[in-house]
């Protein structure tokens, strides 16, 4: 039964959750607008929308068919029926309303528009907005949009400052360098003898007046002794010439020495003697001038032996342009490298560290040299003891041992580098390469050229060139010291060389690479075994060197190393030094086990891991600048060169210090004896042995520089 409703009229079924809001609008039309755009379509546009409306679905009921203005609500109803009320049409009312609204508003009727015109309009909206600037959308309360940081991000790290190459200026070349130093040291050579002569009389006449033995023509006779004093103190000066030109000459390099106080307290001891012998000083007190005769003979003895120091090391130096080898300084130690010679000059053109630290503390022993002088005369109210007083205070404050703090030990060091064929680029150069007491030993250090030999071999399904060809070419690869053994062994067996692709380095102790396709390993034993080679029961060898093919074993070398006493010389000389050898072997054969058993001296090596020992025997092809140049093969050069560096710094740093020590002393004591008074304390012969007492720590640290 079909449900009716209070006028008992059929209701019809329900549509209305068969159509969306969408259709409902599209069917009714929602506003003036649309009504607007509706009277504006073509009537052939009109006549197409009907179809083009969306169709019901085949389930639901069609719906009832629009009345048309000719039927009457009698014709349109059913029998029994007419009576009824007309149901009043929306869409009908809806057109209805529309057409008013137009009539009040008085709006023009509607007019075609081409498809020309759309176009037309299209286009000109479309340019219109491009040359709108574009703005950024308004973010609303519940975008998705993620939010911006508000705080600024920090600033990235700057980048690390490079650290700049030491500027080399214009040098001459080493043979020029060398001839210039052996011109001076032959002008220096023979300076030493006569000056001495001149300065040991007065001191004899004071030892002999000591012991009170009376010397005819010199006790008792002051006017006597000052100009025996003046005449020595003259010749010598004159024989120790170098000592003023050296002292004046720093002051240019803007460098006190003490060279130049030296060249002062002369220079004050004959101003004393001659006034003395004119009758403008007090005579009572023998003065000091043999006190400055003998720190002349001093000062000369430094200049001299380090003229002799600068020449042996640059002889050295100059033996051939392109050594064979150069150490350079690196952040893990010392380096023995290949490069050039520039560079060397300008570093050891340098101070060292006995003239920097003069240089520091001089000027105040010189000043505090004149204010003593004057507060223990004029301050004691003996104005006339000025030149006296400041004759005795120059030469304490100067010290026989300043001047050879520097020259002595280099001078040893330098001779001795020289007979073994090498050279050190001065204090500068021996600093840097010692500093860190640390060598970094390679393959070729430990076991040079003919050491290393074939004790055998055998080959399993390979041709014996094939296997050799193949073992080569790896250990030209690999950059060891294997190199040059298969090397002889490649040039007899008539075999050549392999392009080798993907080589690798194992921390077991082999290598592995690409030949033509096939799979090379190469390494010892051990190394066979963790990469899955069988190997023959048969062969048990420590130092063999293993060769296999697509995981086939090709070939065994009975590798046999020979050590050699000056390496074993060279690693007992490292230890005693307390110098760290780095183990940056390429072989896997040479091991701290194979070293320890091989040499007696070998001490504790560093034994970095694979990539850092690959870094550190790679910097042997770096260029750095020369600290110091080597002309020999082996590890006892290297090592004689910086072991005998490290004692180079420690006996100058100690002998200054010991020096500068003993000046501030001798200043102090004689400042303190002569405002006393107390000359007879004070003689010039106390007063040269309290100097060379200073003196002898300096002579036996020199003679300590030469003992290996």
């Amino acid at each position: 039964m079909t449900p009716k409703d209070d006028n008992h009229i059929p209701a019809a079924p329900s549509q209305e959750e068969d159509y969306s809001l969408e259709e409902i609008l599209a069917e009714y039309g929602g506003s003036l607008e649309h009504h607007l755009l509706r009277e504006a379509e073509p009537p052939s546009q009109k006549e197409a929308a009907p179809e083009t409306a969306p169709k019901a679905p085949s389930d639901a009921a069609p719906p009832p068919p629009p009345k048309t203005a000719s039927q009457t609500p009698l014709e349109s109803a059913p029998e029994g029926e007419a009576d009824l009320p007309e149901i009043p049409d929306p869409l009908r009312e809806a057109e209805k309303a529309a057409e008013a609204n137009v009539a009040r508003l008085n709006l023009p009727g509607p007019r075609p528009i081409s498809l020309e015109d759309v176009v037309g309009s299209t286009v000109d909206a479309v340019m219109e907005e491009a040359k709108e600037p574009i703005l950024p959308p308004k973010r609303g309360l519940f975008s998705r949009k993620p939010l911006e940081e508000t705080e600024p991000l920090p600033p990235p790290p700057p980048d690390e400052p490079e650290i700049d190459p030491e500027p080399i200026g214009p040098e001459p070349t080493l043979w020029e360098a060398a001839h210039d130093a052996r011109q001076l040291y032959m002008r220096r050579r023979y300076t030493l003898l006569l000056p001495l002569a001149a300065a040991l009389p007065p001191t004899l006449f004071l030892i002999l007046e000591h012991y009170q033995v009376k010397v005819p023509y010199w006790s008792g006779d002051r006017e006597v002794q000052c100009g025996v004093l003046l005449a020595c103190l003259g010749l010598t000066a004159v024989f120790c010439r170098h000592v003023f030109i050296k002292g004046f000459g720093m002051l240019l390099h803007r460098r006190c020495v003490a060279e130049l106080l030296v060249s002062l307290s002369a220079l004050v001891s004959a101003m004393d003697c001659a006034l003395r012998l004119l009758g403008k000083q007090p005579g009572e007190v023998m003065p000091y001038a043999s006190v400055s005769c003998l720190a002349l003979v001093f000062a000369q003895w430094g200049v001299r032996r380090e003229s002799k120091g600068n020449y042996d090391m640059l002889r050295a130096a100059s033996l051939d342009e392109d050594p064979p080898y150069l150490v350079t300084d690196t952040p893990q130690g010392a380096c023995k490298q290949r490069g050039s010679v520039p560079g060397f000059f300008t570093t050891a053109a340098r101070s060292d560290a006995a003239t920097l630290w003069q240089t520091a503390l001089l000027p105040a022993f010189l000043a505090a040299a004149l204010v003593f002088a004057g507060l223990s005369s004029a301050g004691q109210e003996r104005s006339g003891d000025f030149l006296l007083n400041l004759s005795a205070i120059l030469p304490a404050a100067a010290t026989f041992s300043l001047p050879l703090c520097w020259a002595l030990p280099w001078a040893k060091l330098s001779e001795h580098l020289q007979r073994t064929g090498c050279a050190v680029a001065g204090w500068s150069g021996a600093q840097k390469i010692s500093s860190q007491r640390r060598m970094i030993v390679t393959d070729a250090d430990l076991f040079p050229p003919g050491s290393v030999q074939l004790n055998g071999r055998k080959f399993y399904g390979e041709t014996q060139e094939r296997a050799v060809s193949l073992a080569a070419s790896m250990a030209r690869a690999a950059g060891s010291g294997l190199e040059r053994l298969f090397n002889n062994l490649v040039r007899s067996e008539g075999g050549r060389y392999e392009k080798v692709d993907d080589f690798s380095f194992y921390e077991e102790g082999g290598w592995s690479g690409t030949v033509k396709g096939e799979s090379i390993l190469m390494g010892g034993a051990s190394f066979m075994r963790k990469m899955n080679i069988k190997l023959p029961g048969d062969v048990n060898l420590r130092t063999g060197v293993f060769l296999a093919v697509d995981k086939e074993l090709t070939a065994v070398f009975a590798v046999k190393y020979n050590p050699s006493e000056n390496v074993d010389f060279a690693l007992r000389l490292m230890r005693r030094s307390r110098i760290q050898p780095i183990l940056a072997s390429r072989d896997p054969n040479i091991t701290p086990a194979l070293i320890r058993r091989k040499f007696s001296g070998s001490g504790h090596l560093e034994y970095p891991g694979l990539s850092e020992r690959i870094a550190l025997s790679e910097a042997e092809k770096d260029r750095d600048l020369p600290r110091a140049l080597l002309f020999r093969e082996g590890l006892l050069p290297y090592a004689e060169t910086v072991a005998g560096s490290l004692r180079l710094c420690k006996a100058v740093r100690r002998a200054a210090a010991i020096s500068l020590l003993g000046s501030w002393a001798g200043t102090l004591l004689t400042f303190y004896l002569t405002s006393l008074g107390a000359y007879a304390l004070l003689s010039p012969l106390a007063l040269e042995i309290f100097l060379l007492l200073w003196t002898l720590p300096v002579l036996l640290m020199s003679d300590w520089m030469g003992r290996y």
